[in-house]
């Protein structure tokens, strides 16, 4: 149950696995031991999730998981950091904990910015409301130092809150060219706290400090005051990771290409530049790869050899697993 992938500047490919192992890959093979291990409460949606190297890994040796844990009988996200030593992940600590989380809708999408800072998308944990609360972690983005700290910057004094508003964010990328950040984010599943509402999952353009409208609208519902998605998928895909294109193909450039689990797809939505919008890009084109052929998909990453890399989840109780499930895929566009 691959949820997530980083490149190590080395070349070497880290994975999370959801029951709480970190993998390594190295040129093409899968290492039998794990980098390191954590004791996650792995149940529906929750466990071990994402992953961020930090931006300078080459001299720290530190990378960060998001993973769920059980803490006096409740369950919580935290963000934890290890140093690698002699090529193997130690000195796990806790670094941002507290974030509320639930067997659905659990997040946590991590990665840092082209500013330095860490960034952590979270669920509403099953709590809608929890997503405009201003003093709750849930249904957010979150804006941190590389030591848990808050940035002196962020739009929301004292908080590390960055954007809100948001039921489930899975996927972080940055553009390129302009450093806007761009998140997948799924849209409700018809629970009857979430007003029986089904589908309209989003693809949106986080701004500091703004409300992207959960749970009072989704999709393309409109309400003054909060941020409109430049993409809605109905009926929903279920997106998860996302990665935007920076590598050799022209065709290609700036694409954003989109994992999705219920969909079974990879997506690639191609933008433009729109200045007379506060996003400041719109979707020209939205179309489906691979659909039905490789089943649920989970984690995509750009590689430094401007392939694009992508993981099945198949084996996550949802699926129809195949023999080698779960893959790491690589597409090499010609």
């Amino acid at each position: 149950m691959p949820w997530d992938l980083a490149f190590a500047p080395d070349g070497r490919i880290f994975v999370t696995e959801r029951p709480g192992r970190i993998r390594v890959l190295a040129n093409g093979q899968l290492r039998v031991q794990p980098w390191a291990s954590l004791d996650v409460a792995a149940a529906g949606e929750a466990g071990l999730m994402g992953i961020a190297l930090s931006p300078g890994f080459e001299a720290d040796r530190q990378l960060f998981v998001v993973g769920t844990f059980l803490d006096s009988g409740r369950i919580l996200n935290r963000v934890i950091r290890f140093t690698e030593e002699n090529g193997s992940g130690v000195n796990p600590t806790v670094i941002v904990d507290g974030i509320p989380a639930a067997e659905f809708h659990a997040g946590d999408a991590i990665d840092f910015g082209p500013d330095g800072k860490l960034y952590v998308a979270t669920g509403d944990a099953g709590d809608p409301g929890d997503a405009r609360d201003l003093q709750s972690l849930a249904g957010k983005i979150l804006r941190y130092n590389a030591d848990g700290t808050i940035p002196a910057d962020n739009p929301f004094p004292n908080s590390p809150v960055y954007a809100y508003g948001v039921r489930n964010v899975q996927g972080l990328a940055w553009h390129p060219e302009s450093g806007r950040l761009i998140a997948s984010e799924h849209g409700p599943s018809g629970f009857p706290n979430e007003r029986f509402r089904r589908n309209n999952d989003e693809l949106n353009v986080i701004l500091p400090g703004k409300n992207y409208g959960w749970p009072d609208v989704a999709g393309d519902e409109e309400e003054d005051g909060s941020i409109r998605p430049i993409a809605v998928w109905n009926p929903g895909i279920a997106p998860a990771g996302l990665a935007i294109y920076n590598g050799p193909i022209a065709a290609w450039k700036n694409n954003i290409f989109v994992a999705a689990l219920r969909g079974q797809q990879l997506r690639r939505v191609v933008i433009e530049p729109a200045n007379e919008t506060e996003l400041g890009y719109r979707v020209v084109r939205n179309v489906a790869l691979f659909k039905e052929d490789l089943g649920r998909l989970r984690a995509v990453v750009i590689g430094p050899d401007g392939h694009i890399y992508f993981t099945t989840s198949n084996w996550d109780g949802r699926g129809d697993p195949a023999p080698a499930d779960d893959r790491v895929l690589r597409l090499v566009p010609r």
